[in-house]
């Protein structure tokens, strides 16, 4: 009846799903179990859908027992179908599963994390802002999550109520599918889908396995994905390891560049020196700390400066609405211009360089302290 289906492949020992369960084993597209001898599931099928949340599971059982059902839906299984089978079954279960799958992409989607050297210092604004351009640049293929797991403010910066949040996703990654994922998300007004941080704790501590499978996930369904990232989560920080760009945040006092030169170390030293980022927030040209200094003190050179127009980042927060939502600022061409640098996107035409490190050259920005 399967090869019926169209599946191919010869049946094989059950002992072989505990190789499938580990981090690196090849996944098949489908999995179907025949449990019509037994009462309870193999101990390794829990563990390949934390491992491989994508993976489809199928169980084949002699009767529609609630005890192994409740036990098949805690563990991730996708379909249960029960004797006598036939083949009509089968298929619609499988053609069920095969439509769950994300949609392939060409590629992988880029994954750029943001955090601050420092609380107050811009990172929800710029990475709202850097979302919101890539957005424009790239529609409906950008996704922003929030990885504070509780109370973070991404959403608030996008005039957004969601109903489900990250929590949801990670407490949930057995589960993970196109078709719910989506409904966790929340379409922004600004053209950005969202994935937003919690009002509520999670149950249990968030471990970077599950962090990292939520964004080999969401990769695998948009092409870029930026992330605001808490400075002081060390799972969180843990699972960065598939981030194309990490970039810290920091602007020209002291307490902050102190605390980015010790962040971008720490980042370089883990991660490699070329996937490390600095940004300014708020650049102001006549400060007493400047650029050459922040660069000395980071060992980096400063990749880019958004200047300081206070009055319009707090306007745009207040309305929900970011500024690069808005043309014809300095602001806003400073995060467009950005982003584009960032994900290797040419510059859309008639926007200003914007910033002391534009895509175009460096160049001090004379409206920087305004």
């Amino acid at each position: 009846m399967l090869r019926a289906c169209g599946m191919g492949r010869p049946p094989v020992a059950g002992s072989e799903l505990a190789l499938l369960a580990q981090p690196g084993a090849k996944q098949p597209d489908l999995i179907v179990l025949d449990l019509r001898e037994q009462t309870h599931l193999p101990a390794a099928v829990p563990v390949l859908k934390r491992q491989h949340p994508t993976t489809g599971v199928l169980i084949v059982a002699s009767r529609l027992d609630p005890a192994l059902l409740l036990e098949a839906m805690r563990s991730g299984v996708n379909e249960v179908v029960a004797d006598p089978v036939s083949a009509a079954d089968l298929e619609a279960a499988i053609t069920r599963l095969v439509a769950q799958r994300p949609t392939p992409n060409a590629a992988e989607g880029s994954l750029y994390a943001f955090l601050g050297a420092k609380g107050g210092v811009g990172t929800t604004t710029v990475a709202v802002n850097v979302a919101t351009a890539l957005a424009k640049l790239a529609p409906k293929k950008t996704l922003l999550i929030d990885l504070h797991l509780a109370n973070g403010d991404a959403a608030v910066f996008l005039g957004a109520e969601p109903r489900f949040s990250v929590v949801d996703a990670l407490e949930n990654t057995h589960r993970l599918d196109e078709a719910y994922f989506r409904g966790l998300l929340t379409h922004t007004k600004a053209g950005v889908d969202l994935l937003a941080s919690s009002d509520r704790v999670m149950a249990t501590p968030a471990d970077g396995r599950r962090i990292r499978s939520l964004l080999d996930f969401a990769s695998r369904m948009y092409r870029h994905i930026v992330l605001d990232v808490p400075r002081s989560d060390g799972a969180v920080l843990d699972a960065l390891e598939g981030a194309t760009r990490i970039t810290v945040v920091g602007n020209q006092e002291l307490a902050t560049v102190r605390s980015a030169s010790r962040m971008a170390a720490a980042l370089r030293q883990r991660y490699g020196k070329d996937r490390i980022t600095v940004v300014l927030s708020r650049a102001d040209r006549l400060a007493e700390i400047g650029h050459e200094d922040v660069e000395r003190a980071v060992g980096t050179p400063v990749r880019h400066s958004f200047p300081s127009d206070y009055r319009r980042a707090l306007q745009a927060l207040n309305k929900g609405r970011p500024v690069t939502m808005e043309n014809h600022n300095e602001l806003s061409s400073s995060f467009i211009n950005f982003a584009c640098s960032l994900a290797g996107i040419e510059k859309p035409k008639g926007e200003r360089a914007g910033g002391r490190f534009s895509l175009f050259g460096n160049r001090k920005d004379k409206t920087a302290g305004a």
